[in-house]
């Protein structure tokens, strides 16, 4: 099959279809990406590109990617964030055309994390390749404007709203990576529309690199201390709030470490809180690649997650608990709704409520006080869950032929 994947995230920047993408063409499909120009999450242009100008170039020496211009999100504030998000599909509307005009493809596909507008230009390529349009949901709009204070006003959410029913009603398949998003969305779209598509992880990304580098005083922390990684973003929608003061609260533990593997807007902040605070059961590793995680995630004992209080994120299975489960570790949660369920419905960890650092510290305590048996239990079962619901050779295969039946109704 021809496969158009439409994303404004894309390697270098680490998300996952860029497995997905791999996986595609492992499996015979003829795969080409429209991409910006990579800068998240930091915000700024990453080394080796520039905002301005067209790219062409190769992902693993057989998928084609065509880059257009972008103003880069910056280090916060709505005003750049706007100027990324439209940026990004009036150079999409404007170069795309041109760009793919000598390509035919059967299916375009919009990887859909904020923001859902880059999905406009899709739609104009769908007409003009006589293609069919899906759209993998990651985020529900307007629900996350709201939810994050991006935009607060009634009315404007309102005209958000309208804008998402336009792009669902011009969309063909929405893959929707969460059961509990297929009611909002109903709002929007018709039922015969949605196809239940959890995130997936490449399981052959955690294979172990002995060669790949971590730093002597991050490995030491790992094999010395019993550590919870928390790896990922590091932004509002995180709490992180809520693992300082957890570690606060378990400082008195002498053997258990916080280790955040990151970055994001409020690295500054966490920097700052660790210093006015003396903390010292918290070490920040920076911003490591993907190819790291194998060998950060074996040394580690539990990995973390945290998410806000909001009706939002409810709704939301953080991705990050796919990489964890496919890494076969246990996993501490301070999260509600589909992201604890899961991790609950596979025995792969312990959860309590979101922003719940009394309870979340009181869980650091009881799993650093487990014997190595007992962990084990709860690495097998993550694993386990992982490779039954979220291996992702086994759901690119299930995609295509979702594709597949669609096309040729």
């Amino acid at each position: 099959m021809k496969i158009l994947i439409f994303s404004q995230y894309f390697w270098p920047e680490a998300f996952i279809i860029n497995d997905f993408v791999k996986n595609l063409v492992e499996q015979g499909h003829e795969v080409t990406v429209a991409t910006g120009k990579p800068n998240y999450p930091n915000g700024d242009i990453f080394p080796g590109y520039k905002a301005r100008g067209l790219i062409k170039e190769k992902y693993l020496d057989r998928v084609d990617v065509v880059r257009i211009p972008i103003y880069p999100r910056g280090r916060g504030g709505a005003k750049k964030m706007v100027l990324n998000y439209f940026s990004f599909i009036f150079s999409g509307l404007f170069f795309f055309p041109w760009l793919l005009r000598k390509k035919k493809f059967e299916a375009i596909m919009v990887f859909a994390p904020s923001p859902i507008v880059q999905t406009i230009p899709a739609i104009l390529l769908k007409y003009l390749k006589r293609a069919h349009l899906s759209i993998w949901v990651q985020d529900l709009w307007p629900e996350s404007l709201a939810a994050t204070n991006f935009v607060t006003n009634p009315v404007a959410l309102k005209m958000v709203g309208w804008v998402v029913k336009l792009i669902y009603a011009r969309t063909d398949t929405l893959f929707v990576q969460s059961k509990a998003f297929m009611q909002p969305i109903l709002k929007y779209a018709s039922a015969d529309q949605l196809v239940y598509f959890p995130n997936s992880f490449d399981s052959k990304s955690m294979q172990l690199d002995s060669n790949f580098p971590i730093a002597e005083d991050l490995q030491e922390v790992l094999q010395k201390k019993f550590s919870f990684v928390f790896a990922g973003n590091l932004g509002t929608a995180q709490s992180l709030e809520t693992i300082v003061k957890a570690a606060q609260l378990v400082k008195d533990v002498p053997n258990c470490q916080i280790v955040i593997v990151g970055s994001g807007s409020l690295s500054k902040w966490l920097e700052n809180e660790i210093i006015q605070n003396k903390i010292k059961n918290i070490f920040i590793a920076g911003r490591y690649p993907m190819e790291a995680m194998p060998t950060i995630f074996s040394y580690s004992k539990v990995l973390l997650v945290t998410l806000k209080k909001d009706p939002l994120f409810d709704l939301t299975i953080p991705s990050k608990i796919q990489a964890y489960m496919a890494a076969g570790k246990p996993i501490l949660a301070a999260l509600d709704g589909e992201g604890g369920r899961v991790i609950n419905e596979a025995g792969a960890g312990i959860v309590c409520c979101a922003e719940d650092s009394v309870v979340l510290a009181q869980n650091m305590r009881e799993m650093c006080a487990m014997s190595e048996a007992q962990l084990a239990i709860m690495s097998k079962k993550s694993k386990d869950y992982f490779d039954n619901n979220f291996e992702m050779s086994t759901q690119v295969k299930y995609f295509t032929t979702i594709l597949n039946d669609k096309i040729n109704v």
